[in-house]
């Protein structure tokens, strides 16, 4: 098999890429962030981020918005395509959510930047297909270099994960 040739059926399953797309999450029971306190955080461009992308259709599409004191949020129903153990999200999905939370907080502060360093707390297990809360903050920065925290908490508020990143700026948000 040349490195072009398709997989064979039985790798692939043949599910179509829309079969295969997560469902529409849907209107979250949280509610949308209070608009009089909270601006919705803008990319700027379309893009294929697995995080917020409009363009991937196997992406988690977040959207989050800004409070006033810079902290960033985003209302999420992630599906049971995410799932590790069954009826739970995988820890590798539970680790990009806290990333990407992070990724939005060092934007809202004018940065871009990569991640050079991620902790991630486990404290409980995240039920799939639950409403939760991300929220993410810029603890520090000192040039391009920046420290941030975020969390992930259930409809109660109670903490579900909480992970601090280290990052480095690679150029100023648009």
């Amino acid at each position: 098999m040349s490195p072009v040739d398709p997989l064979p059926e039985q790798v692939t399953g043949n599910i179509s890429q829309e079969q295969n797309r997560p469902a529409d999450p849907p209107a979250h029971p949280l509610g949308p962030p209070d608009q009089s306190v909270s601006q919705p955080l803008s990319h700027g461009l379309r893009n294929r981020c697995f995080g917020c992308g409009e363009d991937n259709p196997q992406g988690l599409h977040l959207v989050f918005a800004v409070e006033p004191d810079g902290t960033v949020q985003a209302e999420a129903v992630i599906g049971s395509n995410y799932e590790g153990p069954p009826g739970h999200l995988h820890g590798g999905i539970i680790a990009t959510l806290l990333d990407e939370t992070m990724s939005k907080a060092n934007r809202a502060r004018g940065e871009i930047a990569v991640t050079r360093q991620l902790q991630v707390e486990y404290l409980h297990p995240i039920p799939s297909t639950a409403p939760i809360r991300l929220r993410g903050h810029v603890e520090k920065q000192d040039g391009r270099k920046l420290w941030t925290r975020a969390s992930i908490l259930n409809a109660a508020g109670k903490e579900l994960a909480t992970g601090s990143g280290f990052f480095l700026s690679v150029m100023k948000a648009p």
